[in-house]
C-alpha cells in the first residue's frame, strides 16, 4: 500500500512539474528568416537600400558584389526585357530588381510554377527607390519558357 501511495505521489509531482514547465517554461520556435543571396555591383546604393529593406522585412539577405552581373542574369534564366540593378535567390525563385518584401513572402507561401519576379528596371517607388510622388509599377513574373504575367500592382505613391 505504501509503495502504491509513493508512486502516486511521485507521479503527481512530476505531472506538476511538467505542467509547470509546459506552462510557464515553454519557448516558442521561432521561425528561420528566410535566406536571401543578393549579387549587386559594389557601388550600387540603392540596391543596398533594398537589402535594408529586406532586412527590416523579416529576411537574412546576404550579399555578393560583383562588377559584371550579366552571367548570374544569364545563369538564373533572367529574360534581359526585365533586367534590373540586383539578382536574388530566395526560397528556389530568383528575385530581379527592387520587388517588394510582401510580393516575396506572397511569393513563397503560394509556390506558383514560376521562375522568378521582377521589377524591370528601377522603378521610382519601389523598396530602395523612393521617390516621393512615384508612378505605379507592376511586379513580373516569369516561367521557364519565358512567358511573363502582372504578379502584383504597386499604385502610385
Amino acid at each position: 500500500m505504501r509503495h502504491t501511495n509513493r508512486l502516486q505521489a511521485a507521479v503527481l509531482a512530476a505531472a506538476v512539474v511538467f505542467g509547470n514547465v509546459a506552462a510557464h517554461g515553454q519557448v516558442k520556435a521561432t521561425p528561420a528568416k528566410p535566406a536571401v543571396t543578393v549579387y549587386k555591383t559594389p557601388t550600387c546604393g540603392c540596391c543596398g537600400k533594398w537589402v535594408e529593406h529586406m532586412q527590416a522585412s523579416g529576411f537574412n539577405p546576404s550579399v555578393t558584389n560583383l562588377p559584371d552581373l550579366s552571367a548570374v542574369k544569364t545563369q538564373h534564366g533572367v529574360p534581359p526585357r526585365l533586367n534590373s540593378c540586383h539578382t536574388s535567390l530566395v526560397g528556389g525563385y530568383v528575385i530581379e530588381g527592387h520587388v517588394p518584401a510582401e510580393d516575396i513572402k506572397r511569393l513563397l507561401r503560394e509556390k506558383p510554377a514560376i521562375v522568378g519576379l521582377a521589377a524591370p528596371g528601377m522603378p521610382a517607388g519601389s523598396p530602395g527607390m523612393d521617390v516621393p510622388n512615384s508612378p505605379g509599377y507592376d511586379i513580373i513574373a516569369w516561367d521557364k519558357t519565358g512567358k511573363t504575367s502582372v504578379y502584383a500592382t504597386h499604385k502610385a505613391k
